[in-house]
């Protein structure tokens, strides 16, 4: 079984063309980047011999299969064992929204359409939207018509779009919003379906929406005990 994952990856901003090009051996596609500051302790990083310095933030597609080499090329090449180098780390995909969605963020490497993946006792899901920058009205709306709460945005530079007009048909800006939003696992496939009706790749947004499992949360008590009382 070839799984699903998306790949974060968290390093120096002056490292970032050295993995975008390691990535690109592998056929992996960077999605999304964007930027981030560390939190060490100065203490700590005098300690290191290091300076706080901006992070960049990449996002990716990946098969389980294309991971296995990706991390021996990560530790040869990159040395990303050694402190202050950088992290990677993926999380199981369980759905995405639409077939040319799929094959484009999944570009150059060989994935099976299999059932969708659930964890057992997933109550909630994680959604991310990928959509041209200034649109993040018309997906909120289309989520909590659908019982969706709030939502995060993030926003960030799309990279990889060369196979944006093979795989969508569409010419994508590098402006990008990375809009995140959890909802209840039932409600999932309602609220991926209308924010790709509303703001899917037809419209000027050009939203891809895909989701990942959430295995614990807090803070949504509420919810929870309203869900409970109907």
């Amino acid at each position: 079984m070839n799984t699903l994952y998306w790949l974060v990856t968290i390093t120096d901003r002056r490292s970032t063309d050295a993995f975008l090009a390691l990535y690109a051996e592998f056929g992996v596609t960077v999605s999304l980047r964007t930027v981030g500051s560390g939190t060490a302790v100065q203490e700590t990083l005098s300690t290191l011999g290091l300076e706080k310095t901006e992070k960049a933030v990449l996002f990716a597609m990946i098969t389980a299969d294309t991971w296995l080499r990706l991390q021996k090329g990560l530790r040869r090449k990159l040395q990303i064992d050694v402190p202050g180098t950088g992290i990677a780390f993926i999380v199981p995909v369980s759905s995405i929204g639409g077939k040319r969605a799929l094959q484009f963020l999944t570009e150059h490497q060989t994935f099976t359409v299999e059932e969708e993946s659930t964890l057992k006792d997933t109550r909630y899901e994680l959604l991310l939207v990928i959509a041209n920058q200034g649109h993040t009205g018309s997906i909120m709306d289309a989520a909590r018509a659908e019982g969706a709460g709030g939502g995060t945005v993030i926003h960030a530079k799309g990279t990889g779009m060369e196979g944006a007009e093979k795989f969508l048909g569409v010419s994508l800006a590098s402006e990008k919003e990375l809009v995140l939003i959890v909802v209840k696992h039932a409600d999932k496939n309602n609220v991926m379906t209308a924010i790709m009706q509303e703001a899917g790749l037809e419209t000027k947004a050009k939203a891809i929406v895909f989701s990942l499992p959430v295995t614990g949360t807090a803070g949504l008590r509420l919810q929870d005990l309203n869900e409970e009382n109907t």
